[in-house]
């Protein structure tokens, strides 16, 4: 029996996020000026966006038919008003955002960002044929994770209480238990947006509730919330589909409870299936099927169609 697998590679995850110091990704935190820090962050980018392109032209030297993509944490940016200096502000904030994508994809660096890095006297060291490189060999799908949006106005809005988000406060939005805006149709919007922009395959590879789960006494965890924000999430991402969007797949985060990288605790619960541990890491470490397990099971065996 033959057996044809067709891969689907992503060699960075969220790439973005070397530059913003969360996850201290790309770059060593040092005593060095903020100045410094930039240049260093930016430039250790660089080395990642050639490591990409090169691991695209060496994928596809062993298997043609292979696909490798970019990963992006995706921040989709609305304006707060419709103020012309805020529709410019957004504009800016949701550039800076799918730069990483538009090297990775466009094969080169946009012109906004030329412009940031003279601006703020940022000079990348590039070998010779760095800019051959990226140009020959860009990314042939881009996928991304989304958990919100964000607002932004040109001058200092309100800021939401979410760790990780930034921006200013969406009154049309409610929130997660960790202050995370839910934003269904944003995904539809950021969708478009970026099949616009790149016209290749997206992938949807992250995109999940953080929530505080409760085990009953039979235990079960009734969590319908979850069922509700995944519905609503598929939902929009079918609309999109309809739009004329080539959407390669969708994974929701995660299977199973694991400890919350954004915050370190257990409680922040975004799996199908519980495991019984506390933030101090005490529990059985055994699992349970919540309700949105059964509900998921459903969805994927219908290929989407059942979201009831």
């Amino acid at each position: 029996i033959s057996v044809r697998i067709n891969y689907r590679i992503c060699p960075f995850n969220e790439i973005n996020t070397g530059t913003w110091g969360f996850h201290a990704t790309g770059a060593v935190d040092t005593e060095n000026s903020a100045h410094d820090q930039m240049q260093l962050r930016y430039q250790a980018l660089h080395h990642q966006f050639i490591a990409s392109a090169l691991a695209t032209k060496q994928l596809h030297a062993i298997d043609p038919d292979a696909k490798i993509g970019s990963m992006l944490a995706r921040m989709q940016t609305y304006p707060a008003t419709p103020n012309p200096a805020d529709v410019q502000a957004a504009q800016v904030e949701d550039d800076k955002n799918l730069f990483f994508t538009d090297v990775q994809a466009r094969g080169e660096y946009p012109e906004f960002m030329n412009r940031f890095f003279a601006e703020n006297d940022i000079q990348l060291q590039m070998a010779p044929d760095d800019q051959t490189i990226l140009a020959k060999y860009p990314v042939d799908f881009i996928s991304f994770s989304y958990y919100m949006t964000t607002v932004t106005q040109a001058d200092a809005p309100e800021q939401v209480n979410g760790n990780m988000a930034t921006g200013g406060r969406n009154p049309y939005l409610e929130e997660s238990d960790w202050g995370w805006q839910i934003d269904p149709v944003g995904l539809r919007v950021t969708l478009n947006e970026m099949w616009d922009r790149y016209r290749k395959p997206l992938f949807v590879v992250e995109n999940g509730l953080g929530a505080l789960d409760q085990l009953t006494t039979d235990q079960q965890v009734h969590d319908t919330y979850r069922i509700d924000y995944l519905r609503k999430h598929i939902a929009q991402m079918k609309a999109a589909v309809q739009d004329g969007v080539q959407l390669m797949g969708y994974t929701m985060w995660g299977p199973i409870d694991l400890i919350s990288f954004s915050t370190s605790e257990m409680s922040k619960r975004y799996g199908f299936i519980y495991v019984d541990q506390d933030d101090a890491g005490k529990g059985s470490l055994k699992r349970y099927k919540k309700d949105s397990f059964y509900w998921y099971q459903k969805v994927i065996k219908s290929n989407g169609e059942d979201l009831a």
